[in-house]
């Protein structure tokens, strides 16, 4: 017989939250309590296992001069002490709960301090000690006095450390694990990164301070009236001067308000007063209710147009200081977002001050995920088990009661991708009894057992329109719920594509509430070598690559592609109409608002050209109205060519997260269109020695290939139908449908070869005959180029006629051709960024300008990148190319072979060419990396196709 004999470690992996600790309580910024922050440089020793040193650096005195320094709020691993762990779903350690592996990184961080002259007395009141955030277990030491342990990595952990304190050399010692029970409870889909990564504080608590406390402020919308209530564990008074309130906690009392929305973010200066201290206090009523099978807040339903946010830095992961969390509201704010949900699990405390203060809806999540029990059909799974109840409920309640007080948040959130079973059950029950006021949401229970939101993940558009037309069934409950997609438009590299399709699904069915792009940010961390790595660049024995880097922001904080296309398929005001009617019609897609903020002006350019604007008068439509509004005559005098009117909706004065004049929403109507390039068949081909010419071009006799036009060297012109895949062609490997990224590279389209059958001199054109088809098929592409001349301009039409049984559609459909030299490029066409078949909606047809290295989207991976759209001319290198009809245009400084065999971006370097593509077409981008590939209409099937480019040469400017 054996017996098991409890150590000093046994909390490492004890299923528990921790012993210690105060109760869970509501997180304030502020009071007129003294605070100590300990943020700043540690003493810091790391450890192969988490027994490998003793307690012995807890004790005063102790020498700690040979340690090394880490910042606190951080994670060691990003300043140089073991690295970086990346998976998905996989857990990084042997699957067997609540066991974690021997070899169990443990940093024990050590900091001395003194308390600040203006410090009470030590025996006035008492002190609590405060963790925001430590990953993923802890145990805390006070001069020399175990305070207890906890587990639960963004949650806060408080502690009562009055009775220990000195007013000089505090020693405060805390050593965290990497691996602990907790860690099968924080399987989300992103780095595992140790450490105190947010802040350490210390609280003076004066007697009669205040403890905990609720702010109820709800708001009746038909009689325009609010209701607060502020209860508090500790009896005391609350004042709102502005409405004239001082009653007693507890006490309610209704006054005439304005309401808080996500669009009127009008929050009230309060005061929680007790007999020993002011807290000050932000309200903002509103009710958040479940009626008529919707969600509505302030008696109006609402349409989340969201994303999820993950906390990253590139230099510091998740260890966000307050300018950038600052950042991330604004930059949303300022593309149309309304929501977030904070996947997964709760954010900084003060992300939610920003987010109250201006405006985004939340979807706050607990600290919760165990995606990887699925290798194992959820065996086991911590959620199902009875002895991991009480951490559930713990997280639980730190998740409500610390962020229960903001206005923004109007859904509590169970956690993500665990499974089901009975701790759900009981952390929603909780959560219902302890705060009726909001909704619960958890993607899993997709019988809505214990949530009021029917949420799914990645639905594809068909689906989401069953959902919305009631015809998706299950039980009764969940068809008389509102519909969230909490997750989709997965936004992993170039894309996401079909975000239009699924907000027109949105507007038009009632039942379906929104929903929030995954996700924020790109989770590169910053590399010398690689520019940022990701997940397998630290040596990884199980990782999931890039899979990290799935946001609509770069990690450098710059927005993608993708997300400038979101900001205009959400916007809040549509701006419509055909141009030709003398009228364009504007629709308030706002919630809550009317249009009186914002101004409104037109513009009507020809061939890219300004040739009039002026201000627009638009009423202040009420949310959900529209009208026509008159545009003025054309301006007289206007030259003949492509016209359009663009009309815009901006600011009309300065808001708090953006300034006058910032665009909100924009439309552009077509007012006559172009004329398609001719080219009089008049030139003659001659043979010369080893050469063609004709008109301005020079051929090679043998083949037939371009070699320049006028002074213009061109090289390797030919068809093209490779793109170096984007994570969304390759899609995921554990996927079921189609994914044509695989497919195309067995077919061998990223190998083609090019036969020539003919190269035929006629009395008006040079006709060149190819076939193109990859090795070890029999599907081929039969290329006929047409070459003709007016003895300036050089056209060239392309027929294709494919050959054999294609069963896949192809990646691109155009010409590539070589520059020596080029930099500066002119268009008229799409602009200013990127876009794709499905991912076009923000291009604007004008006149554009860059750079070739301009033109690059510098996406983590390298992948096809930078195609603008609707080309009708460009200019670059001396060369203008004109397109019958309009074509893609890209440009950049190294092959597609170069680029789709590139793993990041500094394995790109610059040749002696500029390779430019002039794409008849494109495949669509889907969102196929987690989610549904490309709608077929935008599948670019193997059929005959013809195109024309017309080719010139023209000075060099720039």
């Amino acid at each position: 017989m054996s017996f098991h004999h409890r150590t000093a470690l046994d909390y490492v992996e004890d299923t528990s939250p921790g012993t210690g600790m105060l109760p869970p309580r509501a997180w304030y910024a502020t009071s007129d309590s003294t605070s100590l922050s300990l943020n700043g440089s540690w003493r810091f020793r790391l450890s192969p296992t988490a027994d490998a040193e003793d307690d012995s650096f807890t004790e005063e005195g102790y020498d700690a001069s040979d340690w090394t320094e880490v910042a606190v709020p951080g994670h060691w691993g990003l300043q140089g002490h073991g690295s970086p762990i990346y998976t998905n779903h996989l857990y990084p350690f042997p699957v067997d709960p609540p066991h974690v592996p021997t070899e169990n990184p443990t940093g024990d961080h050590l900091r001395v301090f003194d308390l600040p002259q203006d410090w009470p007395g030590l025996t006035e009141g008492g002190a609590v000690l405060r963790f925001d955030g430590v990953e993923s277990c802890a145990r805390v030491w006070l001069n020399g006095t175990v305070l207890g342990d906890f587990k639960g990595s963004r949650l806060p952990h408080e502690f009562a450390v009055g009775h220990l304190l000195k007013s000089v050399g505090n020693v405060l010692a805390v050593r965290v694990h990497q691996w602990s029970a907790g860690s099968y409870l924080e399987d989300q889909d992103q780095w595992w990164l140790p450490g105190i990564f947010r802040d350490v504080t210390l609280l003076h608590r004066p007697t009669g301070c205040v403890l905990d406390f609720f702010v109820h402020a709800s708001y009746d919308h038909r009689s325009g009236t609010g209701t607060l209530r502020v209860d508090s564990d500790v009896d005391g008074r609350v004042t709102v001067a502005d409405l004239a309130i001082d009653v007693k906690t507890g006490e309610a009392v209704t006054v005439p308000v304005e309401p808080w929305s996500a669009e009127t973010p009008r929050l009230y200066d309060g005061v929680l007063v007790t007999e020993g201290e002011r807290v000050p206090l932000l309200i903002g009523f509103r009710t958040v209710e479940l009626s008529d099978g919707l969600m509505k807040v302030n008696g109006t339903p609402i349409l989340l147009k969201g994303v999820n946010r993950h906390e990253w830095h590139p230099h510091k992961g998740r260890a966000l200081d307050l300018a950038t969390m600052r950042e991330d509201v604004l930059l949303m704010k300022r593309h149309n977002i309304n929501a977030v949900r904070t996947s997964h699990y709760p954010p900084h405390p003060a992300f939610l001050d920003l987010c109250d203060e201006l405006g985004l809806w939340v979807v706050d999540e607990c600290d919760l995920e165990t995606h990887g029990f699925t290798e194992q059909g959820w065996r086991d799974n911590p959620v199902d088990d009875d002895h991991w109840t009480p951490a559930l409920l713990d997280r639980a309640a730190r998740l409500v009661e610390r962020d229960k007080n903001h206005p923004s948040v109007i859904v509590w959130s169970l956690g993500n991708e665990a499974g089901t079973g009975r701790g759900l059950t009981a952390m929603a029950e909780w959560i219902h009894e302890r705060d009726s006021t909001r909704l619960i949401h958890y993607e899993g229970d997709l019988n809505c057992r214990d949530t009021d939101l029917y949420a799914r993940m990645y639905a594809d558009h068909d689906e989401v329109e069953r959902i919305g037309r009631g015809l998706d069934g299950g039980p009764r409950r969940r068809r008389r719920l509102p519909f969230i997609l909490c997750e989709y438009a997965h936004a992993m590299g170039n894309g996401p594509g079909g975000l239009a399709a699924y907000q027109r699904l949105f507007e038009r069915y009632e039942r379906l509430q929104g929903g929030f792009v995954w996700e924020w940010i790109d989770h590169g961390i910053a590399h010398p070598d690689l520019g940022y790595a990701y997940g397998g660049d630290f040596g990884e024995e199980l990782h999931d690559g890039n899979f990290v880097c799935d946001g609509l922001l770069f990690p450098d904080r710059q927005p993608s592609p993708g997300l400038v296309e979101y900001k205009k398929v959400i916007e809040p005001v549509s701006i419509t109409g055909d141009g030709t009617s003398g009228t364009v019609r504007v629709s308030n897609k706002y919630d809550f608002v009317d249009l009186s903020g914002l101004a409104f002006s037109w513009s009507y350019r020809v061939e890219g050209e300004a040739v009039g604007s002026g201000t627009l008068s638009v009423p202040p439509l009420a949310p959900g109205e529209s009208a026509d509004v008159h545009l003025p005559e054309p301006p007289p005098g206007a030259p003949a060519g492509e016209a359009h009117w663009t009309v815009c909706a901006v600011l009309a004065d300065d808001t708090r997260w953006a300034p006058q004049g910032h665009v909100v929403a924009w439309g552009q109507l077509t007012v006559s269109g172009r004329r398609a390039p001719y080219v009089a068949t008049t030139a003659r081909p001659v043979s010369g020695d080893a050469v063609i010419t004709l008109g301005p071009g020079t051929f090679d006799a043998g083949t037939g290939s371009l070699r320049a036009v006028g002074g213009v060297a061109v090289s390797d012109l030919r068809l093209d139908v490779w793109r170096a895949t984007t994570d969304n062609d390759d899609g995921a490997a554990w996927q079921t449908d189609l994914r044509y990224g695989p497919l195309w590279r067995r077919l061998g389209l990223h190998r083609v070869q090019h036969r020539l059958d003919a190269v035929e001199i006629g009395e008006d054109a040079l006709t060149v005959r190819t076939r193109v088809a990859p090795a070890a098929r029999e599907v081929a592409l039969s290329t006929v180029y047409r070459w003709t001349s007016d003895g300036d301009r050089l056209r060239l039409t392309v027929s294709v006629t494919p050959r054999g049984d294609w069963r896949v559609p192809l990646p691109r459909l155009g010409i590539r051709l070589g520059l020596t030299a080029a930099d500066r490029v002119q268009w008229f066409g799409g602009g200013p960024g990127e876009a794709y078949p499905d991912t076009r909606m923000a291009a604007v047809v004008d006149r554009w300008q860059s750079t070739v290295d301009r033109m690059q989207t510098p996406y983590v991976r390298p992948q096809e990148n930078g195609a603008r759209i609707d080309v009708r001319w460009a200019e670059l290198g001396g060369l203008r190319i004109e397109g019958d009809p309009a074509f893609f245009l890209t440009a950049r400084r190294w092959t597609t072979e170069q680029l789709d065999a590139a793993a990041h971006r500094t394995d790109l370097v610059p040749g002696n060419s500029v390779w430019v593509n002039l794409d008849h077409a494109q495949h669509g981008i889907g969102s196929q990396s987690c989610g549904p590939g490309p709608l077929p209409q935008y599948h670019l099937r193997a059929e005959p196709a013809e195109f024309a480019l017309v080719f010139s040469s023209t000075p060099v400017t720039g």
